[in-house]
Order: structure tokens, then C-alpha cells, then sequence
């Protein structure tokens, strides 16, 4: 079982001025990559928007699925929820929206684990999700000035402020096995970038 790390952190990240997402994303790669990172596979997070609830997937937890009621509770379910939800599709059809997704490269360095993965809605590229772990304090409150450094040297400016969910657990503890607080930044950034307009050269293949 994997020890308990701090709560990562996953925020958007812009699109280089003159350059597309691909090309931004493997910008961040070199950028990591001379930092001395090492990578180590890769990852993929997604959603399926339906009627009252989101349904949430992680590579990271691949015996696990993450239901997300709209205004209310969520519930960590084996893999056969999505066999259960679609014999329940008479009551949670009428989709909000298609499936939003990020997938890209796991990166280790130190006590860091970076995750640069593209977000994509109906074969378009949507825009640069980056996830941040610091594996080696379990306080989030503790870490955020270390973490917040660390993202400026390959995110430069782009590194937003202590996000919400972090001031929540100043003093708790964070399990990854139970990636509620991750998968909710997930949804969050889902949500901002369905509400974007589709990038000019941006079909994935």
C-alpha cells in the first residue's frame, strides 16, 4: 500500500503564447526533464457527465471508480459501477456534456510527482492539466510554499494561489487511496475547460 503524501495539487495550465497544446506540453517535459526528473510512465484522469452526477476514473486507483453527486455526496465504488450505470441509463441519461479526459506522462523528481497531461472533449484538445504531489510530508498547509517553489521552476508564473481545498486540511491528513479531494480539482478544472471555446488546431489523433 502506498504511504500517505501530502494532497496534490492540480491546476490548469495556459497555452504558451504562439505555440499549440502539444507543443506547450512538451515544453513542460523538456523544462522537467532538465530539471533532472525522471519519467515514469504515464496517467490518466476522466470524466462522464451525466444527469445528477459525475462519474470519475483514475489510473492511479484502477480498481476504483468516483461518483460525484451534483451539490451533495460521492461514493467510492469498484470498477463494476459503470456496468451498474448503465443498466440505471433510464435515470441518469441526458448527458451534460461528452466526456472530458487528461492523459500524459508521469514525472519523479526527489520527493515530487508531476503528472503533465493534455484534457481533451471530443477528439479537440482543451487545454494542460499539471498534477504536483509532495510524497514525503503529509500536512498539506506545511508543504504549499515548498510545492509553490518547486512549480515556479518549470511553471514560471502560471503557479495560481493556495488553492481552496488546501486551507480546508490545514492540519489533516491526506490518503491517496481515498482521492476525493483529488478527483474534485479534476472536476473543477472539467468543468472551467468545457465552458472554453475549442483551440484552432487542436484536433487530437
Amino acid at each position: 500500500m502506498k504511504a500517505a503524501a501530502t494532497l496534490p495539487h492540480v491546476c490548469q495550465v495556459p497555452v504558451a503564447e504562439g505555440k499549440s497544446v502539444q507543443q506547450t506540453v512538451e515544453q513542460l517535459h523538456k523544462k522537467l526533464e532538465q530539471l533532472g526528473a525522471m519519467k515514469q510512465g504515464s496517467f490518466f484522469v476522466d470524466c462522464q457527465p451525466s444527469k445528477l452526477l459525475y462519474v470519475m476514473h483514475n489510473s492511479e486507483t484502477p480498481l476504483s471508480c468516483l461518483a460525484l453527486f451534483e451539490g451533495g455526496p460521492f461514493l467510492t465504488a469498484d470498477a463494476n459501477f459503470d456496468v451498474l450505470m448503465v443498466k440505471l441509463k433510464s435515470h441518469f441519461q441526458n448527458a451534460k456534456g461528452h466526456k472530458v479526459e487528461s492523459r500524459g506522462a508521469r514525472y519523479r523528481y526527489c520527493d515530487f510527482l508531476v503528472k503533465v497531461g493534455t484534457v481533451t472533449m471530443s477528439s479537440s484538445a482543451r487545454g494542460i492539466s499539471v498534477e504536483v504531489e509532495y510524497c514525503a510530508c503529509v500536512v498539506p498547509g506545511d508543504c504549499w510554499n515548498l510545492m509553490k517553489e518547486f512549480m515556479q521552476s518549470f511553471l514560471g508564473s502560471s503557479v495560481p494561489e493556495l488553492p481552496a481545498v488546501f486551507s480546508s486540511k490545514p492540519e489533516g491528513l491526506f490518503v491517496p487511496t481515498d482521492c476525493m479531494d483529488t478527483m474534485s480539482q479534476y472536476l473543477d478544472l472539467f468543468s472551467k475547460v468545457r465552458k472554453q471555446q475549442v483551440l484552432p488546431g487542436s484536433s487530437v489523433r
